[in-house]
């Protein structure tokens, strides 16, 4: 039957169908972590991938753009030398498909499976649902002292990512955040604007309680930004609402605990005398540059951080972090990676990996941004991107919520790169509002 033949309701319900796999990846994402392998929603991003695929096939289209193809398949030029520099087949395997899993094929299969700017705000309202579940559970964590172990007392939000992923509910919160603001400043429907409006700024709850100073800083860049691209008179009014509700919220229902406000002023004071976590934070970035110092171009290979690390740390590096609570025995957690993903890139992949993967990032920032309609996909695609960029100075993958990351950029790139017609017509956009 011809498309033009079928109702319009059943195309846009077509056309919503290829982006449940994504839905289905971000769901997944917030389930209990079983072990310390792949989590299910690994398992369902390479069922995407290959749904993908098969779609492609089924059309007889062009996969990607020109475009897309050079900044998406840019990353594997560094992964492919740092791969052969690896210490062993076992490391090279696994690091390189992770990274393609999350910087490559992930995103590509975002931008293959979304076909429209409805797939792309089901896809962001995904997060958004996914930040309300952990930031529930986390809430609950904090009231009941259940939460993971923070200054001897368990009372961090993990959510469900427990406390072997401290990082991994206020990743998912934060994402979630981004999502909402970007919805809440578009053209959407009043009501969605209005529910995505409360839901960013209950959000700002459970991201506090996480005690995550990387992701409080990224979330108010990205949020700073997004406003910032609204426009100085929305952005005001918003700020201004913003700021109320997070007053009335963090410290009226008494979440402004002595802890969380001393969380906070240690992040203008980590050059004095900052806590062990700083210090062994510090000592994991100098051991970083002296690897890329010794290996400049292609770095000491993927995976290979740990086996280098004690060989360019100082004593000031401790035997690793302590994790607990929130079902968790007390242990010691090794520190395997710098806890910063532009580090990290450098001392394994060297000068020329750090230049290919940020080269591509920068390019769908660029390109994000050189698309400037309000619209709220414009607002949440530029509003990630940034966020991540952001977090990657405090942070870098691993665990279950690094599956997170590819989605988010994958929504990047499709704003940034499809071929989709992002300039609908105001018309279009004022008959929503109303």
């Amino acid at each position: 039957m011809s498309s033009a033949l079928v109702p319009p309701p059943r195309r846009a319900a077509a056309a919503l169908v290829p982006v449940l796999p994504l839905v289905a990846v971000v769901a997944l994402a917030g389930l209990p972590p079983t072990g310390d392998g792949p989590g299910p929603a690994d398992g369902v991003s390479a069922l995407a991938v290959g749904y993908g695929v098969i779609l492609l096939l089924r059309e007889r289209r062009r996969p990607l753009s020109r475009a897309a193809a050079v900044v998406l398949g840019l990353p594997v030029v560094g992964l492919a030398l740092a791969a052969m520099g690896a210490a062993s087949p076992q490391a090279a395997f696994g690091g390189l498909s992770r990274y393609l899993q999350i910087f490559v094929l992930v995103p590509a299969a975002v931008l293959v499976l979304l076909r429209g700017r409805a797939g792309f705000r089901v896809l962001a309202w995904s997060f958004v649902g996914l930040a309300l579940w952990q930031g529930a559970v986390g809430v609950h964590q904090y009231v009941t002292g259940t939460g993971a172990t923070y200054q001897g007392e368990t009372i961090r939000a993990v959510g469900t990512f427990g406390a072997r992923d401290v990082m991994g509910m206020a990743t998912a919160v934060s994402l979630g955040v981004v999502c909402a603001a970007g919805i809440a400043l578009g053209r959407a429907p009043v009501r969605q604007r209005a529910a995505a409006a409360g839901c960013a700024v209950l959000l700002i709850v459970p991201l506090a309680l996480s005690f995550s100073r990387g992701a409080w800083i990224a979330t108010a860049l990205a949020c700073g930004m997004q406003l910032a691209l609204a426009g100085p008179r929305r952005a005001l009014k918003v700020a201004a609402a913003g700021v109320a509700a997070g007053v009335v919220l963090v410290g009226g229902f008494g979440v402004g605990t002595a802890m969380l406000q001393e969380r906070i002023g240690s992040i203008t004071e980590v050059a004095g005398t900052p806590d062990q976590s700083v210090v062994d934070r510090y000592t994991l970035w100098a051991a970083a540059a002296g690897m890329w110092r010794e290996h400049p171009l292609t770095g000491v290979g993927l995976k290979g951080f740990p086996e280098y690390r004690d060989g360019h740390a100082t004593l000031a590096l401790s035997s690793g972090s302590d994790i607990g609570g929130a079902g968790e025995e007390y242990r010691r957690q090794a520190l395997l990676s710098p806890h910063s993903m532009y580090l990290l890139v450098l001392s394994e992949q060297g000068l020329i990996g750090l230049v290919a993967l940020g080269g591509s990032w920068l390019a769908l920032l660029v390109c994000a941004l050189r698309r400037r309609p309000r619209s709220d996909c414009a607002f949440i695609a530029v509003g990630l991107l940034l966020w991540q960029l952001s977090d990657f100075v405090y942070g870098d993958i691993g665990g279950p919520s690094t599956v997170l990351t590819g989605v988010a950029l994958g929504l990047t790139a499709w704003w940034a790169l499809s071929g989709d017609d992002r300039a609908d017509t105001a018309r279009a956009e004022e008959a929503a509002t109303r």
